[in-house]
């Protein structure tokens, strides 16, 4: 007579008994609030043609992308012109909830803000099922949205420029906020949310006027973002004699790129 299955075994079921193996109750590698892989960026390939000349050195700066209005679609390209400068702060992390017919499906809203403190300053905002996937997602978006800062003066036109050239105004649902040039030394004088942003930005003294529902912080850093990057929407008198007089780096380099598509 055939012997039945081991006793350890149950029958039909490869051995697998009341644990789980190796498999364990998690999912995977170890979560936490990830930043991303650095070796990912070892092995960047461009699929852009901006890519393209930024990763062999034709375009050195990210001030000629946004002199020729280049579309950034590659957070990577942030990462090569702009490189360590860059520091990113998570500015809120909440849960959000959708009703189906199965109950309430949870997932988490990252917003991250990032900068230099030089002139330069992006926002992103992702929702994810994790957090961790939302916080990378914000720090993509966060990149591909950064923007150049105009700075100025209050009164004499003495030393670095410290502050917004004018009067500027942002607004994103129910906030309007007000950026209003202040003397050297006054710092920044606002709430916590704009203030790291005003920081990140680069801008040293300046008022700030919020109205609103300033409580909610996607909407209050929105609205800064937004008043921040109408610095340079408004044409002053000293921008009038501004003339382009390069050629843009698409034609400038266009053997090159006719070469790299070739050789796909």
């Amino acid at each position: 007579a055939a012997s039945g299955p081991p006793r350890g075994d149950r029958g039909g079921f490869g051995g697998r008994g009341r644990g789980r193996g190796s498999r364990g109750r998690g999912r995977g590698g170890p979560r936490g609030r990830g930043r991303g892989d650095k070796d990912e960026k070892q092995g960047w390939t461009p699929c852009t043609r901006l890519g393209r000349l930024v990763q062999a050195g034709k375009i050195k700066s990210i001030e000629e992308c946004y002199v020729h209005s280049m579309n950034i679609k590659e957070a990577e390209i942030v990462d090569h012109l702009l490189g360590s400068a860059m520091k990113d702060d998570v500015m809120r992390i909440k849960p959000v909830q959708k009703q189906t017919r199965a109950g309430q499906r949870t997932r988490f809203k990252a917003i991250v803000a990032i900068g230099d403190s030089a002139g330069h300053i992006g926002l992103g905002v992702k929702v994810a099922k994790e957090v961790a996937t939302a916080i990378r997602g914000a720090i993509i978006l966060a990149k591909l949205s950064v923007i150049p800062v105009r700075l100025g003066y209050w009164g004499n036109k003495i030393g670095v420029p410290h502050t917004v050239p004018c009067k500027v105004t942002g607004k994103c649902g129910s906030v309007m906020m007000r950026l209003i040039p202040a003397p050297r030394g006054t710092g920044i004088v606002g709430a916590n949310v704009p203030k790291k942003l005003l920081q990140m930005a680069g801008i040293d003294d300046v008022y700030t006027c919020a109205r609103g529902s300033t409580a909610t912080v996607g909407n209050f850093a929105k609205a800064t973002y937004m008043a921040i990057r109408n610095t340079y929407t408004y044409l002053t008198p000293d921008l009038w004699s501004i003339e382009l007089t390069t050629p843009h780096p698409f034609v400038e380099h266009a053997d090159f790129l006719l070469r790299a598509d070739k050789s796909k």
